[in-house]
């Protein structure tokens, strides 16, 4: 009786390895299939990384590394990570806190010479959690007459930055990504352990973590073995994207996938020694009026369908990545790729629901019935002139849809005048309060939206605004011209920009100069314009004639 009920029980365990190993197996194939059109002829890709505890349960690679050459991607090829790379300038930094030699907490003028008086102090800790308020690398550098192909490194932000006198916002108060602050995050590191940023990295980081394939690269048009080439798709097929970022600290590191799934155990497992490096990592501290803000230390820390996720994304030239560590659950992501029309996010997002059976779809939330009338009053556009974003809102019988540019988010209405995201990856809520729309998002301030219409350009407020600009700041000037009915603006290095009026007194354009802001004197003359493009908020254009 006994050795029948043995027999049985072996039988019973054997038929559940096997189902166990068939649903791995499915699993597999499942996630195999997410990037095969990576795998189509003459076509870039990638490589693709899942760790769950100490086992790497899927690694393999598509498309080609070199299209020139046909070349395949390995999963041993090197990839700039971009902005993934923040998360090490940020450790690099923890280090040096938990050895004593700096504190997150100090401010940034006792190590970067020649900073202006901003009339606020920025913290290291700020530069960190993106809340530093300083203008950002890219969008200063288009306003200053920078190109896409142009060559910008460390030294050029120093001496823009030396000659900015405002921030985009008073130090903690916002979140506002920003590749300044992790620059000088690499300037620190200089200062305090006398060694280029490339060499501590490699030497403090890189090496003890074993990660002997990974490096920060300084000189972008260096001959590395084993790099993908990065590509754009066009509607011909594709392009070389050449990265010319010569700089450090924000971004272009190179690494492998084989590489990152030792880094990125850490986060969950720590190796012997780096226990509160890893747990300082995870820090997310909230705003100055309390808000939340998920930016912790060169990641993101927040929740994916449940399961707490530690992430970041990455975009230089045609590379992309991104990276997403679910320590409750030891499984890590990595998605590598070298050419720009390759969404990793989504990708990883998709193995996600693989991996633990889920899907999108709505909450289950409580509504509550709001007449048509009153629904029919939020429809509309709406401005917010701190951040200078618009947001379109439509109604479909209860749902509200608010537009954000191509893209639009689902709301139903749970208060007479709240509407919250009808999906589980949509943790933001809207209020209508006295004329005005709160956006609560995720992370980060309430933006306060108002309703508008969007107003004419007149000829006579376009003579008034035709003038040559100049700022000090960046040494460059725009001159606005009226011709044929049609406002533009011109720069030497740009060219020609179109400009259309928004509301009075303010113009949007095309990019570097997103939103102009003129203001006038007592005696209503202008005396100058704002300029805005996102990243860089409200950089000051004196009127010349």
């Amino acid at each position: 009786m006994t050795r029948i009920f043995a027999k049985s029980l072996f039988c019973i365990a054997f038929l559940s390895l096997g189902c166990v190993s068939a649903q791995i197996e499915n699993k597999i194939a499942q996630i195999d299939s997410l990037f095969l059109d990576w795998n189509r002829p003459n076509h870039p890709g990638g490589s693709i990384m899942v760790m769950q505890g100490d086992e790497m349960v899927f690694s393999k690679a598509y498309g080609l590394a070199s299209m020139e050459y046909l070349v395949p991607n390995t999963t041993g090829t090197r990839f700039n990570v971009a902005s993934v790379s923040k998360q090490f300038s940020a450790l690099g930094i923890v280090l040096l806190h938990l050895q004593g030699k700096l504190s997150v907490d100090d401010t940034i003028d006792a190590y970067i010479d020649g900073l202006p008086d901003f009339g606020n102090k920025i913290t290291i800790r700020h530069m960190l959690h993106h809340t530093s308020g300083l203008r950002s690398l890219h969008a200063l550098f288009a306003l200053a007459g920078w190109r896409n192909d142009d060559v910008r490194t460390n030294a050029d932000l120093d001496r823009i930055i030396a000659q900015q006198q405002d921030l985009n916002f008073e130090p903690g108060s916002e979140y506002m990504y920003c590749n300044t602050g992790y620059m000088f995050l690499a300037n620190i590191i200089e200062k305090v352990t006398g060694k280029s940023f490339v060499e501590y990295m490699k030497g403090d980081v890189f090496e003890p973590l074993g990660m002997h394939d990974t490096y920060v690269e300084a000189q972008y048009d260096r001959i590395v073995p084993n790099n993908a080439t990065s590509y754009d798709a066009t509607e011909d097929g594709f392009v070389r994207a050449v990265e010319y970022w010569g700089y450090v600290g924000s971004g272009n590191i190179h690494t492998t996938t084989a590489d990152l799934a030792k880094y990125l155990k850490n986060y969950y497992e720590p190796s012997s020694g780096w226990e509160k490096a890893f747990e300082m990592m995870q820090t997310a501290d909230p705003l100055n009026d309390g808000n939340v803000n998920q930016y912790a230390f060169g990641v993101v820390v927040d929740d994916l369908y449940g399961m707490k996720r530690i992430g970041h994304g990455g975009s230089i030239g045609g590379y992309r990545s991104n990276i997403s560590v679910f320590p409750e659950k030891q499984t890590c992501i990595v998605v590598l790729t070298n050419f720009s029309s390759s969404s990793p996010a989504t990708k990883a997002t998709d193995i996600v629901k693989i991996l633990f059976d889920k899907a999108n779809g709505p909450k289950k939330l409580k509504t509550v019935n709001v007449s048509k009338p009153q629904l029919q009053s939020y429809v509309g556009m709406y401005w917010d002139d701190i951040t200078y974003q618009e947001r379109n809102v439509e109604i479909n019988a209860d749902t509200l849809y608010l537009g954000n540019g191509n893209s639009k988010a689902f709301f139903l209405p749970t208060d007479k005048e709240k509407f919250t995201a009808m999906y589980s990856e949509n943790d933001s809520h809207i209020v209508f309060e006295d004329g005005k729309m709160i956006f609560y998002p995720e992370s980060g301030k309430p933006m306060v939206f108002e309703k508008f219409t969007e107003q004419k350009l007149t000829p006579q407020l376009a003579e008034e605004y035709t003038s040559t600009y100049f700022s000090p700041e960046i040494e460059t000037s725009y001159t606005i011209h009226y011709q044929n009915d049609s406002l533009y603006a011109h720069h030497i290095r740009h060219g020609k920009l179109s400009l259309h009026q928004k509301q009075n007194d303010l113009l949007e354009g095309t990019y570097p100069l997103n939103f102009l802001k003129f203001k006038r004197n007592a005696e209503e003359e202008i005396e100058g314009v704002f300029i805005s493009n996102g990243r860089v908020r409200n950089l000051w254009f004196k009127k010349t004639d």
